[in-house]
């Protein structure tokens, strides 16, 4: 239906067009690029990328571009990155992370290095972090690091915590591109000394293995951008998994709210525009990219929602995939035929819901995840005289929950962190 130009409902539509950016990338990956209907999905984004005129409609257009994974989109991403407002910027470096390394060439770099120096024009900070990530992510090299380094000392204090935490993680993880290269460069005192790494900010930027086995790396990373007066500005909750050198985001849920500086009496850097007071979240969902949702979009909504809420938290995603569907009929030596089925299913549920009280002076998020597999084998003899049946079902659940309060009534701001996992059921 959207292919054909016809009017759909603005979610509907939406959901569409990123869904659709990422079946290009599955046919893509099965070598099926040259189908009419994969140039056609492509040409349809990248007309409504052309055509759109609200910076919420371009972002939609970027995510499906950044979910098609395609190296001849970068060009097209690399402008809105440099020269879009910030949720243009934002969501074009989004869709530039999606794109396999070996298509991040020295152009993209340098475009990342203009952004994160702010060569051409001020950038807001979480795209600026964004760019470094890039650098940081595909095969840096050591003056990219030094840089970053250089860079962080030039920044406010939490931007740059953040930053040279995220420098720190990628030192300790074994999997990481840039850990050679980090331990060289640590060996020079005039990096590694207190000076560059003593930044006092609350941020934090943490990852670590959750399970290790010879074939299968799962990993989870906590990623938080806090603004100098406390407020949360940025959380990424990310579960990936890593086997045979292939890298997959199993989850990835981030919650972003803009413009609290002026509820909070901050003054926005020199420079820097003044973003709208909104708040939202957007998922990744087995290297998916979701459409974003946004919780509210300036100050009169934020009222409307805060008297009018109803207390349930927003779905993200929810649903069942069919993992394998397995049948086969096996002949007997006696004649017989045993027919055998085998079927597996995963059930997903990600919710979040965010909670601004502004008489208490408090804010709190939940980003809830909660996943079921389930395994159902079945082996059939069926004969005149004889019938005989063996059945079996596997079923384990899990959930995780990860809540952040902050009570920002006092200096110094109070957050507490919580991550909670429920024991796995299994049986």
């Amino acid at each position: 239906d959207k292919l054909d130009g016809k009017h759909l409902a603005p979610e509907v539509q939406e959901t569409g067009i990123v869904a659709m950016g990422s079946l290009v990338s599955k046919l893509c990956q099965q070598n099926l690029c040259g189908l009419q209907e994969v140039k056609r999905g492509v040409e349809t984004i990248l007309r409504g990328l052309r055509d759109a005129k609200e910076e919420s409609k371009v972002a939609i257009y970027l995510l499906a571009l950044g979910n098609t994974a395609l190296p001849e989109t970068i060009p097209t991403l690399l402008d809105h990155a440099e020269e879009g407002p910030a949720a243009v910027t934002t969501a074009a470096i989004s869709a530039l992370q999606r794109i396999p390394t070996q298509h991040i060439s020295s152009k993209v770099k340098q475009a990342m290095r203009r952004i994160l120096h702010e060569k051409r024009k001020s950038y807001d900070k979480t795209c600026r972090l964004a760019a470094a990530e890039i650098l940081l992510d595909n095969e840096p090299s050591p003056m990219d690091v030094i840089n970053i380094l250089l860079a962080a000392n030039e920044m406010e204090t939490e931007t740059a915590t953040f930053l040279l935490l995220k420098v720190q993680s990628s030192l300790r993880a074994d999997h990481h591109p840039a850990r050679k290269i980090m331990k060289g460069i640590m060996r020079d005192p005039r990096i590694n000394n207190y000076y560059f790494f003593s930044k006092a900010g609350i941020s934090s930027s943490f990852s670590g293995p959750l399970a290790v086995t010879q074939d299968l790396l799962s990993t989870f990373r906590l990623d938080l951008l806090f603004l100098e007066g406390g407020f949360l500005r940025k959380s990424v909750s990310d579960f990936s998994l890593l086997s045979r050198g292939q890298w997959l985001h199993a989850a990835q849920v981030t919650i972003e709210a803009q413009g609290m500086e002026s509820m909070l009496g901050e003054d926005v850097l020199e420079g820097e525009e003044e973003p709208e007071l909104t708040a939202g979240m957007s998922a990744v969902f087995f290297d998916v990219q979701l459409r974003p949702v946004v919780f509210f979009q300036g100050y009169t909504d934020l009222m409307a929602k805060v008297l009018l809420s109803s207390g349930e938290p927003t779905s993200v995603v929810k649903g069942n995939l069919l993992l394998m569907d397995h049948h086969q009929v096996i002949p007997l030596q006696s004649g017989l035929q045993v027919a055998i089925k085998l079927q597996g299913g995963l059930g997903l549920d990600i919710s979040a819901d965010m909670d601004v009280s502004i008489w208490e002076q408090e804010l709190k998020t939940n980003i809830n995840t909660r996943g079921s597999l389930t395994i159902d084998f079945q082996a059939e003899l069926d004969a005149p005289f004889l019938q005989a049946t063996l059945r079996s079902q596997t079923e384990a659940e899990t959930s995780i929950h990860f809540d952040t309060m902050l009570r920002f009534s006092g200096s110094p701001v109070l957050m507490c962190l919580q991550l909670r996992e429920e024991q796995v059921p299994y049986r």
